[in-house]
This record gives C-alpha cells, structure tokens and sequence, in this order.
C-alpha cells in the first residue's frame, strides 16, 4: 500500500512531516511560481497584470473542473479518457437544448449534469464491477460521445437564448487588481463565473478527499486493492464512485465550458481529457494510484496555461511549438516523481532498518 493510502487509513495515528501528495503538490507549486515569476521577468507586459492570471483561469475553467474528475480516478488507479467527449456531447446538447427545443437555463444546467451522471455510471459499473480495463471501457466512451455529438448536430451552432448570454456575459469585477489603459482609464480585473464555480468544486473535492471516508478509501484502494480489501474497503463500491464523481464533474465541465463560450461543435474540447490528465499529473498524480492531490491538478492547470503564454510570448505562434513544450513539461514531471519518491523510499527503508538494528 502506498504511504498516501496508509496514513488515510481509520485507526493509523503515526504522522510524518510531510507525505508524498504534499511534497509533489509543494514541487508544483513552487514551479509554477517560478515559470510565472521569469514569465513577468523575461517578458513582462501583460504578465504582470494580474488580469493575465485571471484570463488564464477564465480560458481554463472547464479544464480544472475536468481535471479534479481526473485526478479522483487516478487517485483510486483508474483512467478516464473519455471526459473530452463527454463535454462536447454536453455542450452541442444544450446548445441545441436552448436554441430548438426552447429550454431554459436550469434544464439546460439538469440535462449537462445527467449527461456526465450517465457516463460515470455505465463507465464505473464496467470497470469496478465487471473487471474491464478502465483504458478500454473510457475509450470507448469517448467514441461513443463524439459520436453522439455529431448526430445532435453535426453543424456548429451558437447560443443566442437572452438568459444564457446574460448569464454568459456575468463577471466579478476586481477594482484593485486592475490596470490603467492608455487612455487614462481603470479597467478592473474580470473573473468568469465558470472560475468561481471550478474553484468551489476544488475546494469540495479537496474536503471530501482529506475530510471524508470516501476520500481515504479512494488512497487506500488506489495504493493497494488488496490490502484495502483486508482492511474492510469496499474496493469495487470506492471505484464506481470515482467514475460517478468523475462523470459528474465532466458534465458541470461541459456547461462551464459552454458559458465561455456559447458555442457547440463536434470538435469542442478536443484533447481535453489528455490536457486534464497532463495537469493531474504535472500536480503531483501518480499514475500508479495513491497518491495525488486536487490542489495540485490546479496548479497543474496554470503551469499548462503558462506555458501556452510563454509560447505565444517567445512568438513561437505555430501550435506544435506547444504540445513539444507541454510534452518536455510531462516528461520532466514524471522523472521528477520518480527520482522523489525512490529517494524517500530509501530513505525509509534505511531508518527502519537503523530503527530494527537499534532495537536488537
């Protein structure tokens, strides 16, 4: 079982300074503040308005929502590829919801969450109940929603429903976090409300994993199925409800993605589910289960977005320049996980062997 999944288990009271999630979290955020930091060093302009941090999280909403989804799944040693579908199916379904069918904002808001909710649960009972890799199953219900996406309509469409654009058009508006123009004038800072509610969902996500039963289960599972099946986990139970809340936070996603903007097509959010395992694993994730943390999937967002400006900034315009830099950015990620964590490994190993020589 992995040190996550034993120290979330009822009844273990010893503590470390810090674990393996809070150590990857900590790398994260550090690198993140430093990217950030040379980014308004190097290039400055519009880096170091604020209003800059608060675009990326305006452009991104959807994308931390998709990942804290990821990152549940991850946690408890599954994968879902299928949440980039998932939010193209939402948002061309509402889109058409609203224009043709004449439905209102709130139905439109039901209809996206029962969308996800439908994915989670078939997808969840076919991995934790009938053994099927979770890499078949989600992939093939990320065909399945692209497929489904191009027959609610295969032309793009746009949202003009007056209570949708108004709701679309909301922003908080931050006076002292704003900037002067050229012509004299105070532009304040601006937040989507898709921010508001992909930072609220953060913070539940965060609370239910460090707060709650489920959330040491989704450790506990994820470090060691069998060891937590000894324990008393109900490991197939724990698993379907990754997939449940996974399916959830896509469907919030997709209408979140839709309020920036108010538009439906069948390529909508296309390599989003790669994009949100990426951030998962940027933020401190392993793959192997166990360990993670929804703070970190964040932060992991914002290193992705910072990237896609440094980019733009270098003046590297063409859009592969990105996906060579996001995939450096992966791979030195993942070799900085395994370089920690088996250095702590040998760490613990030698002070418990030094602990059983002491004590002979």
């Amino acid at each position: 079982m992995s040190r996550d999944a034993s120290r979330n288990m009822p009844g273990n009271t010893r503590r470390e300074p810090i674990s393996d999630t809070q150590l990857l979290l900590s790398i994260s955020i550090f690198v993140f503040i430093g990217m950030y930091a040379l980014a308004i060093i190097i290039w400055g302009g519009g880096f170091s308005r604020p209003q800059q941090l608060f675009d990326m999280l305006n452009n991104n909403a959807y994308l931390i929502i998709l990942s804290c989804g990821l990152t549940i799944v991850m946690i408890a040693g599954g994968i879902d590829i299928s949440v980039g579908g998932v939010t193209a199916l939402v948002v061309m379904a509402c889109v058409v919801g609203l224009e043709t069918q004449g439905q209102s904002v709130g139905a439109s808001m039901l209809m996206a969450v029962g969308i996800g909710l439908a994915f989670g649960v078939v997808q969840g009972y076919l991995v934790s109940y009938l053994n099927i890799q979770p890499f078949i199953v989600t992939l093939a219900g990320m065909f399945f929603a692209r497929g489904l996406t191009t027959i609610v309509s295969v032309e793009p469409r746009t949202v003009k429903n007056a209570a949708f654009l108004a709701l679309k058009d909301a922003r908080i508006e931050i006076p002292w976090l704003g900037y002067t123009a050229k012509n004299g004038s105070l532009i304040p800072g601006r937040i989507e409300g898709g921010v508001i509610v992909a930072l609220i969902l953060v913070a539940l996500v965060y609370i239910m994993l460090k707060r709650t039963r489920l959330g040491r289960n989704l450790y506990a599972v994820g470090g060691n199925a069998q060891s937590a099946l000894m324990l008393g986990v109900n490991v197939r139970r724990t698993r379907f409800m990754s997939y449940i809340i996974c399916g959830l936070l896509a469907g919030i996603g997709g209408f979140v993605f839709l309020t920036h903007t108010a538009a439906g097509n069948a390529t909508n959010a296309a390599g989003a589910e790669m994009n949100a395992i990426a951030s998962s694993i940027i933020g401190g994730t392993l793959l192997s289960g166990g360990v993670g943390n929804v703070i970190g999937s964040l932060f992991g967002t914002l290193i992705l977005s910072t990237i896609k400006s440094i980019v733009q900034a270098s003046g590297l315009r063409d859009p592969w320049w990105q996906s060579i830099t996001t995939g450096a950015m992966l791979c030195i990620f993942i070799l900085l996980q395994s370089i920690v964590l088996s250095n702590r490994s040998k760490g613990r190993l030698s002070r418990k062997l030094t602990r059983g020589a002491l004590g002979q």
